[in-house]
């Protein structure tokens, strides 16, 4: 037998479940519109298939994000925002050919895509309903003499401003962002560019101490220490000076546009998210 008080905990605000719902036909219409983009290209080789399969994995993106909004998490805001935005990026690359205008499906999809993403963050920023929904933090594990048990405990770190987190996320994208054009420019060596291999490879080990260094700084920067906010800046611009030069030479023009963008999108919205972050500080009360 359910008591009220349990029915009363369990149903969720209406913004939710209009939210939830969004998600789910965000991430629907992300799998038909990168197939539709696939379908529709005239040049259908390794570096669009990378990009492509790169791009669907955003749908389990968004599949994700309904579980964080479901649980009310915190996390829900900042991660909603740099996936809508880099979604946007991914498919706004796919869609214009190396040559020629875009297929009409392609640009209807674009446009539905960049509707529905704009939908979502204007729900996570702006309905007071889901503000006093997203306050819950993570489970963790807690052993004491009741024994052991995965229990909701607020963090130990400082609390931390929504700014803060939205920039750690963004940065936690650096590292996807230059593997998928290293994989694309991997493909060049496939076929015949031997004098890349170098590069190719410094490119992977580059992408992979990208996600260690960034890992190192946010662990400080949710801990209030102003000098991490320094670093990553160091690193955004270190990740920046590596990504968008082996963009240009190996994939050319048309890659710098397709793989930098994205970086440089994300790399904007991390500066920007710091900035704000140390202005608040500066005009939070002592």
């Amino acid at each position: 037998m359910r008591t009220a008080a349990e029915t009363t905990e369990v149903r969720r605000p209406s913004a939710v479940r209009a939210l939830t719902t969004l998600l789910a036909v965000t991430a629907a219409g992300t799998v038909v519109v990168e197939l539709l983009n696939f379908w529709y290209a005239p040049e259908q080789g390794f570096g669009l298939a990378v990009r492509t399969g790169w791009a669907l994995l955003r749908s389990l993106g968004f599949l994700l994000l309904i579980g964080h909004v479901r649980r009310g998490r915190t996390v829900a805001r900042p991660f909603g925002l740099i996936l809508a935005v880099t979604t946007v990026f991914a498919v706004g690359r796919l869609i214009v050919p190396r040559q020629g205008v875009p297929p009409l499906p392609g640009l209807l999809g674009f446009a539905l895509l960049t509707t529905l993403c704009a939908a979502v963050v204007w729900l996570l920023y702006r309905s007071p309903a889901l503000a006093g929904h997203l306050v819950r933090h993570r489970p963790r594990l807690v052993i004491d003499r009741r024994g052991v048990r995965m229990q909701e405990l607020p963090p130990r770190r400082p609390e931390v401003s929504g700014w803060l987190l939205t920039g750690r996320v963004a940065a936690f994208t650096y590292s996807p962002l230059m593997l998928v054009p290293a994989l694309v420019a991997g493909g060049a060596v496939l076929d015949g560019r031997l004098a890349a291999v170098p590069a190719v490879l410094f490119w992977f080990a580059a992408g992979i101490v990208t996600s260690y260094a960034v890992l190192f700084c946010t662990a400080f920067l949710l801990r209030g220490k102003h000098w991490a906010r320094t670093l990553l800046v160091v690193v955004t611009f270190a990740v920046l000076a590596v990504d968008l030069p082996l963009c240009w030479w190996l994939l050319g023009v048309d890659g710098l546009v397709r793989d930098g963008g994205p970086l440089v999108a994300a790399a904007v919205l991390t500066l920007y998210a710091l900035h704000r972050a140390t202005r608040a500080d500066k005009g939070a009360p002592a």
